[in-house]
Parts: C-alpha cells; sequence; structure tokens
C-alpha cells in the first residue's frame, strides 16, 4: 500500500437520513419519556459515526458512552449501568450509548437487556446501541427495535468520495473507486488512502487488485477473529462458491461435498452445527451476512488454500453437472496462462443451452480472456464479457472490461462490437452526446462483416441524438443512406431562424401538398394533456430512458447485439420500417409512418422476448393505441422479470409508466416509476433514472406534494446537465413550473415556463416545450404578462391545426379564452370543454372548468360559476390531482359554498399532528410558539403547516383560522376525524 493521500475527514454524513431520522425521533421522545434503538450495519457502514452524530446532537441532557472493554470490565459496565438509570430517574434526560454491543459477553448483555426492561421506570432515559450487521443479533438484544445500515447509494457514495478528495479523482479512477467499495463508506476511504496523489488523479495505473487483502482486512478483517480452522475452511467455501454463483447464496450441499475434499480423510465429517456467525442459513442454502465480510474471507486467505478451495468446488460441479460454474472454479485454482481450458470456458459461455445468467457469463468470458495469451483472442473475449455485462444491467462492470479490450490488438469487427458496447452504455449512463459518436463509429466498422449490429448502432445513435435534442442529428442517423453529420431538416417544416435550435417539423403544421393524415388514436402526455405523435414517447431499447419525449418509440429498441448464440438483430424488414417510421413521424408525416410502425406492433402481438415487446410497445405509444402499449410493456416487463434481465426491466417499467399517465392512471403510473427508478439504480443508468425521476415529478406535480416534486426536480435535473439529457431536462423543469401554477404561483410558473418555450437558444426540448404552452399561457395571464403569449401560440395554434391530437384543439381554445375580451370569452370556454368532452381527460377538462368558474364568479355569476367550479373539483379528485382540487375548494368557499362535506369535513383529511398545530395557529400562535407548546422544532412546525394549508386549500393563516372556527362550531361528530 503506498498510502500517499491524505483522506480528509468528511464534512458531514452522506446518505443515512432514513437512519437519522429513526434516531432523531429517539432523542426528540426523551423530552417526555425513556427508549431504546439498535443500529445494525456491516464493517464500515458507519454504526460508530451514527452514535457520535447522535451524542453531539443530543442537547437536552446528558450522554454516556459505553464501549465493550474486557468481559470482566463489560460485567461491571453493565451492572453499574442500572445504577446510572436509577440516579437519572426523575433528572433531566439521559442518553446511553453503546458501541458494539455484540461484543459484549453473554453475562454482559443479560444485564443489558435487563437494564432495557428498567427503562420503562428509569424516568427519560435513551439507550442507542450499535451492533454488528455481518451476524445474526443476539438474542438479548432481539426484541429491541433495529434500524439498520445498508451501502450507500451510488449518488451518496459519489458525494462522499468528491467530499473527501475535494473532487480531484480522475473520472475514470473515480468509476473504479465507487464500483469496488460497493457503497461502503470506509471502504471507499480505505481505498482512497491507498492511491498516491498521481494514481488518484489518473496519471499513473491503479494498483491491481484495487481492494486487496490489506484493504478488506483494514476494513473487515476485525470480523474474522477468534474463528476455529474447520469455521474458516467452510467460510472460505462458501465465499469460493458464491463468485460462480447467480446471487449471494448457495446450495449447501455442494460447499460441504467440497469442505470434504479439503480436509485429510480421517477428518470428522463437515457440518453446519454450530454454523460461524458471518454465515447464514435458509433452508438449505448458505449465505454471508454481508458481502464485505465475504469478500475479505476470500482475499484474506492463504492463496495456496484459496486455490485448494476452488479445485474442490471444481470437482464437485463439474461430477455433478454444472459444467459453466465448474470450469470458472477450475480456473481459478490454476495460475498462469491455460488456453485450452480458456477455450472450453468461451465454448461453455456462448452454449446457450447452458443456464446462467448475464453476469455468470460476463464472468466465464472475462476469466477466459484473462487466460487467453493472443491479443485478438483476448479482445474478442473481454469484448464479450462486455456486452454480457451490459445484458445484466451492469454498466460500470461493462467500461473495465472494454478498456481491457482495447489494450489488445483486434480486427475491425471486434473493435465495432467494442464500440458499440461502449455506445450503449453510455447511453444509459453517460453523456449522450458521447454516446452518438461511439455509436456512429460502431456503425461504420460493423457495415460490411456485421449489418445486424450496424443497425442496432444506427438506430441508438438517432436515439442518443433524440436525447441530447440534436433533431438534424436525429434525421440524418435515420436517413437511408449512410447519415451525415452536417445534414439539417427541410426548412419548409422548421419555424426558427437557422440560428436557432430547429423546431421538430412534426410539430409544425405540414406542407400543403402533404394529404391530410388519418385521425390517430388519443395520446397524451404524462399530465393528461395531448402530445404530438412521438412527443413524449416511453423508454427505448438500449437508450437513457431520460431523454426522450413523452411519447416517442425507441428507435433502437430490441435491436441491441445480444450475445454469441443469441438473434444478431432484428430483421431487415423490421429495421426498415423502423427507420422509414421514425424518419417520417419526424418530418410531420404521420400517414407514411403509421403503416410501416404498425407492422412493427402488429409483429410482436405474438412474441415473448422482451426486446421485441418493448419495440411493439414504443410503436403502439407513438400511433396512440395506449391499450396496446399497456398490454405490451407489462408482457415487456413480466419476460424480463422472468429472464432475470435486470438492464430490460428498469426501461419496461418506463414505458408502463409513461401508457398509464396516458390513461390517466397516476397513482399506477406513479407506482411504476417508483420502481423503475429504484430498478435503474441498482441496474447503474443513471440516465434511466433521471428520465424515471422527471415522471416522478410531473405525476406529483399535480398532488399535494410539493417537497416530493423538488426532490424529484432536483436529481432529475443533476444528471441530465451532466450527461446532456436535453429531454429530461425539459420534463423536469415542466414538472417544477406545473407544481407552481398549481399552488397558485404563476409569477413563478411564468418565469420557468418562459425558459422552456420562447425563442431562444435556451428553448426546452424539441419534442416537449410546445407540449408547455397551455401551461404558459395560462401562467402568463395570470401573472399579467399576456404579450409574452403571442408568437408561441400561433406555433402552437399550427400544432393544433395539424389534427393529430383533440386535445390541442381544446387547450388552444382554452388559452383563446384566457386571452379574449369579455364578450368572446365565454363562448371560448363552452367551445373549449367540447372539445375536451371529444377528446376525453380528467385533468385537462377539469382545469378549463376551473378557469372557466373562476371567470365566472369574477363575472359575478355565481349560479354557473357554482356549477363549473364543483365539475372541476370532482375532475380532479377522480384523478387524483389534488392540489389542484384546493384551488377549486378555495373558489367555491368564496362562493361560499360548501365542497364534498364543507369545511367542517375537511379536518378529517389531517393527521393527528397537523390538526394540533392547525388549531394553535388558529389561536394566533406563532410559528415559534406552536414549536414551544409541542416541544418540537419550528422546522417541524413549518413543514407541516405547509401541509395544512395544501391539504385545506387555504392560502393564509386567517383563511385557516376562519375554516377551524367553522369546524368547531359544526359539532363534536364533524369537528375532525383525527384527534389529538
Amino acid at each position: 500500500m503506498t498510502g500517499e493521500t491524505t483522506v480528509r475527514t468528511a464534512v458531514r454524513i452522506h446518505g443515512r437520513s432514513t437512519q437519522r431520522q429513526a434516531v432523531r425521533t429517539l432523542l426528540e421522545g426523551l423530552r417526555t419519556h425513556s427508549g431504546h434503538l439498535v443500529v445494525a450495519g456491516e464493517p464500515g457502514l458507519g454504526r460508530t459515526t451514527l452514535l457520535d452524530w447522535a451524542a453531539r446532537s443530543f442537547r437536552a441532557g446528558p450522554v454516556l458512552r459505553l464501549g465493550p472493554g474486557p468481559e470482566r470490565g463489560a460485567r461491571a459496565v453493565a451492572a453499574g449501568l442500572l445504577d446510572t438509570l436509577r440516579v437519572a430517574a426523575g433528572e433531566a434526560p439521559l442518553l446511553v450509548c453503546v458501541d458494539d454491543a455484540h461484543l459484549w459477553d453473554a453475562p454482559a448483555r443479560n444485564t443489558l437487556g435487563r437494564a432495557v426492561e428498567h427503562l420503562r421506570t428509569a424516568g427519560r432515559v435513551g439507550l442507542l446501541l450499535s451492533v454488528a450487521g455481518h451476524r445474526a443479533v443476539d438474542p438479548e438484544y432481539a426484541h429491541l427495535p433495529v434500524v439498520r445500515l445498508h451501502p450507500l447509494t451510488p449518488p451518496e457514495a459519489d458525494a462522499l468520495l468528491d467530499d473527501v478528495t475535494d473532487g480531484a479523482a480522475d473520472p475514470g479512477v473515480r468509476e473504479e473507486l465507487l464500483v469496488e467499495a460497493e457503497g461502503n463508506p470506509a471502504l471507499l476511504l480505505a481505498l482512497v488512502r491507498r492511491l498516491s496523489p498521481a494514481e488518484l488523479r489518473g496519471h499513473r495505473p491503479l494498483p491491481r487488485p484495487l481492494a486487496d487483502a490489506g484493504v478488506l482486512a483494514e476494513v473487515a478483517g476485525g470480523a474474522l477473529t477468534g474463528l476455529s480452522a474447520e469455521a474458516r475452511d467452510l467460510m472460505l467455501t462458501v465465499a469460493a462458491a458464491v463468485r460462480a454463483s447467480d446471487g449471494p447464496d448457495v446450495d449447501a450441499a455442494p460447499v460441504l461435498d467440497a469442505v470434504r475434499h479439503l480436509r485429510p480423510a480421517s477428518a470428522p465429517a463437515p457440518s453446519l452445527q454450530p454454523l460461524p456467525a458471518p454465515l447464514a442459513l435458509a433452508g438449505d442454502r448458505l449465505r454471508f451476512h454481508g458481502p464485505l465480510v465475504r469478500r475479505t474471507v476470500h482475499a484474506t486467505a492463504a492463496p495456496d488454500r484459496r486455490r485448494a478451495a476452488h479445485g474442490a468446488l471444481a470437482d464437485v460441479l463439474e461430477s455433478g453437472g454444472h459444467p459453466l460454474p465448474g470450469l470458472l472454479h477450475r480456473s481459478w485454482s490454476l495460475t498462469g496462462p491455460a488456453p485450452a481450458l480458456a477455450d472450453r470456458l468461451a465454448a461453455v459461455a456462448a452454449d446457450r443451452t447452458v443456464p446462467a445468467s448475464h453476469r455468470l457469463r460476463a464472468t466465464a468470458y472475462a476469466r477466459a480472456a484473462e487466460l487467453t495469451a493472443d491479443g485478438p483472442g483476448r479482445a474478442e473475449r473481454y469484448t464479450a464479457a462486455a456486452e454480457q455485462a451490459l445484458l445484466a444491467g451492469r454498466p460500470d462492470r461493462a467500461r473495465p472490461l472494454l478498456a481491457a479490450a482495447r489494450g489488445c490488438a483486434a480486427p475491425a469487427g471486434v473493435r465495432g462490437r467494442a464500440e458499440l458496447v461502449r455506445g450503449l452504455t453510455e447511453l444509459r449512463d453517460g453523456p449522450v452526446g458521447d454516446a452518438h459518436q461511439s455509436l456512429l463509429l460502431a456503425a461504420s466498422m460493423l457495415a460490411e462483416d456485421a449489418p445486424a449490429d450496424a443497425a442496432t448502432a444506427v438506430l441508438a445513435a438517432a436515439d442518443a441524438a433524440w436525447a441530447a435534442g440534436d433533431l438534424p442529428a436525429c434525421l440524418a442517423t435515420l436517413a437511408p443512406e449512410p447519415p451525415h453529420s452536417h445534414e439539417h431538416p427541410d426548412p419548409r417544416f422548421t419555424d426558427t431562424p437557422h440560428h436557432e435550435a430547429p423546431a421538430p417539423p412534426y410539430e409544425a403544421k405540414p406542407p400543403h401538398h402533404a394529404a391530410p393524415p388519418p385521425r390517430p388514436r388519443e395520446t397524451r402526455s404524462p399530465d393528461g394533456a395531448a402530445v404530438p405523435r412521438g412527443a413524449g414517447r416511453p423508454p427505448r431499447r438500449g437508450e437513457s430512458a431520460a431523454a426522450r419525449p413523452a411519447g416517442a418509440p425507441d428507435p433502437a429498441a430490441g435491436t441491441r447485439r445480444g450475445s454469441p448464440g443469441e438473434s444478431a438483430g432484428p430483421s431487415p424488414d423490421t429495421v426498415r420500417e423502423v427507420r422509414v417510421g421514425m424518419r417520417a413521424l419526424l418530418e410531420g408525416r404521420l400517414d407514411r409512418a403509421a403503416v410501416p410502425l404498425g407492422r412493427v406492433v402488429e409483429r410482436t402481438r405474438t412474441d415473448h422476448r422482451p426486446e421485441e415487446l418493448l419495440r411493439s410497445a414504443s410503436a403502439a405509444l407513438l400511433l396512440g393505441d395506449v391499450d396496446a402499449a399497456r398490454r405490451a410493456g407489462a408482457r415487456a416487463l413480466a419476460a424480463a422479470r422472468q429472464l432475470g434481465s435486470d438492464a430490460l426491466v428498469p426501461r419496461a417499467l418506463e414505458y408502463l409508466a409513461y401508457a398509464e399517465l396516458r390513461a390517466g392512471r397516476h397513482p399506477q403510473a406513479r407506482t411504476h416509476a417508483e420502481e423503475g427508478l429504484r430498478t435503474a439504480l441498482r441496474a447503474g443508468q443513471r440516465n434511466t433514472a433521471a428520465h424515471h425521476r422527471a415522471v416522478l415529478a410531473l405525476a406529483a406535480s399535480i398532488e399535494e406534494e410539493p417537497d416530493v416534486v423538488a426532490r424529484h426536480v432536483t436529481a432529475a435535473l443533476a444528471t441530465a446537465r451532466r450527461h446532456g439529457l436535453a429531454q429530461t431536462a425539459t420534463l423536469a423543469e415542466w414538472a417544477a413550473a406545473r407544481a407552481d401554477l398549481g399552488r397558485g404561483r404563476p409569477f413563478d410558473a411564468a418565469d420557468r415556463l418562459g425558459l422552456l418555450v420562447l425563442p431562444g437558444p435556451g428553448r426546452g426540448h424539441f419534442a416537449v416545450w410546445r407540449l408547455a404552452v397551455p401551461c404558459f399561457v395560462e401562467a402568463s395571464v395570470l401573472a399579467g404578462r399576456h404579450e409574452d403569449t403571442g408568437a408561441v401560440l400561433a406555433d402552437f395554434a399550427d400544432w393544433a391545426a395539424f389534427g393529430a391530437d383533440g386535445q390541442a384543439a381544446a387547450q388552444l381554445a382554452r388559452c383563446h379564452a384566457l386571452l379574449a375580451p369579455p364578450d368572446r370569452a365565454d363562448d371560448l370556454y363552452r367551445h373549449a370543454l367540447a372539445r375536451h368532452d371529444e377528446a376525453g381527460g380528467d385533468f385537462e377538462r377539469a382545469r378549463t372548468a376551473l378557469l372557466y368558474g373562476k371567470w365566472l364568479r369574477r363575472r359575478r355569476r355565481p349560479r354557473e360559476a357554482r356549477g363549473r367550479l364543483g365539475a372541476a373539483l370532482a375532475g380532479f379528485d377522480r384523478c387524483g390531482a389534488g392540489v389542484w382540487a384546493a384551488q377549486a375548494r378555495g373558489e367555491l368557499r368564496a362562493l361560499g359554498a360548501a365542497s364534498h362535506g364543507g369545511d367542517a369535513g375537511a379536518l378529517t383529511r389531517l393527521t393527528p399532528q397537523q390538526l394540533r398545530i392547525a388549531r394553535h395557529v388558529a389561536d394566533g400562535a406563532t410559528n415559534r410558539e406552536v414549536a414551544l407548546t409541542l416541544a418540537v422544532s419550528t422546522r417541524t412546525v413549518d413543514y407541516h403547516l405547509r401541509k395544512v394549508f395544501a391539504a385545506l386549500g387555504v392560502r393564509s393563516r386567517l383563511e385557516l383560522a376562519r375554516m377551524v372556527e367553522q369546524a368547531e362550531h359544526a359539532g363534536p361528530a364533524e369537528k375532525t376525524g383525527a384527534q389529538p
């Protein structure tokens, strides 16, 4: 270990928000009662750090810190703890922090357990314990509430690395450090300490392996002390077996057989009783409690003993009919090149009749490459390993494999495949501009010898251009002839000067010579508004979902090269139909797009391959067939899960989220997007995750959750700006603006939307900005900025006249009504509602009814206004648009009308804590006074009061006081359903 890099102390705890909230709840509760909590986590996850934070945060009384100590001392400390608790009874609150409580001996743990029971009568005492998570919780603590520490998420680990290195790490080095650390903060810091400044900045090669035995022993070696030789052999064999397993657990029977091979014939048969503490047995499956201890066991074992364990496993598995894991273990039992074994290993990895996951095949190809002596063969196998890693949803693993392949001489075809994998990797988890160039290069290198792979590269390059918002590049890539970066869309179809980013042809008025396209079925944007066919498409295969329009198809869907033995790619007919249909869409010729894309939908109705189903869902969304898209998306999700395809699951969920939003099923859309976000983060697809966040922000923007909108918008924009995801950025900004508009903040909404829709270099993504025009017009009118709406409204009128979306006509009429003089506005509002009735869609119709009701109320037409506002409220309630429903309730109250049971019943929507705060505020208390009365922080009062205002639809403390007063006079039965 070089140990040349000085690692500074992190200035804050990264992640751990859930765990800190649990500890904070314990500390706040000590004002009135005793409590206890156990913090469990694997070595290096920060148990001690969390206890230190709790001790620093506690200000209400003294803090007593206890450590393990020697056994006799531990018993004395535990016994003395009871006396300390007795003395503390009736005094100021006391916090007792016990670190590494699992190291106390059994009598001491029993005494500590009795101390916990004594807390009920010991006054206000808090007991905070930390125990190891790499072993089962001791029975003395098993009945206590436990909060578990998990590995940091990639963004959290990335922030920690920036914090301790001041951002000095080279991007490639940064990625390797994050992958190697696997979210363990202590391991990450140990890895950084190992590197010299030159290595950290990428000026010198990194040491290999990066996390060697010394680093792992430094972080987790203490968990392996005091183990017998038999326990070490069992643990080593389990750790070795997991390396060639598809999951974290392994079958116990082969492990015991292998352990028997390791020991002398005269030794007693191996047994699982007693089981070493770091291991767990579930049924007939063995696993470690945590991955770091498993890695440490394997890395710190003596090399000859480690090779012997792999050899024993190879003998057992090969004789048991498990060729791929058996060969892997055989290879790990050897040192140096082994060409014959490498050939066998690569052949079995390529055999599709051998059951194995993409992850295991990637491991096999990589090991075969390490055992291969000649350069071209090594390059080909490293490339195949990278392909499999990408299929497994591990772009972070694919990148170093591609780097290894680059260091070997290889023919053009292999280099083209490597460039294709590199481009697809960046498309999902990197700058999409870089992805576009890599994919174009791959297409040119593969065109002659691998036309199917070249087709994959071309369609994915178009996808990257779309993600970046580069319309000319997208059209050029989809052209029948080889793509040229200088091609531009036909100026007849653009509406901006040459110095501006061109608007998409399909959103402008079609040329006069074009035949009117057939009226497609309705398509909806994530907010329920109609969208241009192809504007706002769901995710595509092989792409960053984060940068695609809210309904456009994925030209690359289902066309990526799989792996040896899989289909080489789509048929020439499919490739041609996708390219022709997509280009026709971009040129605004829906009649020419419908036929080829319709064939894509029909061809896959009976297909069960997830890639083909994703392509079908993409085309169905493009054509406006939401039901077909939902069916194809659901089938794709089921197929991807059945195949264990971690790379495809996040994108299948994205199709479903879009389709549910368009169908007006906001809760289902949110459910799919939340799961999609989790799976995308697990699969290392940050671009896909960013797009899921944008979808979640759009869904939350109609609900009563401004904090949720802000959180998702911030996270989506962070990735979008770093990776050039123009469409994700536009959707996220639109979501933030719509949340402002729903909360009655038109000035903020107009400012945000103006940047998206007004002409200029900062205008939003070409396929999204027009969708935000109705929101912009509404916000501008409410903010008194009518003059800003002229140019964009004329452009939106062109789009509405295109006839591809009935909602656009209704939205246009609403916009005209907002801008019209009183003698014309009435008819325009009625016309807009009639068009909504034709097109359907609760949310957009309710928005128009709300604006019409407001207009009628201000014209002193209360009877008509009450009817329109009641219809708006019903529509908002039906689609879950809580923040908009609050506006409608406020308008109804201004008319003196009760909304859905009146104001008394409205208080039943509050939680007990919200109700307490509302009553205190209604009595005239300030936020600080409420905080002191309820023994909470002012920040907590602020948070709950915002929730109260949103739930009740009030905008001032005076309105809140009136509502509470009305509720109090409505009788005990109607005061509230939430008791304080």
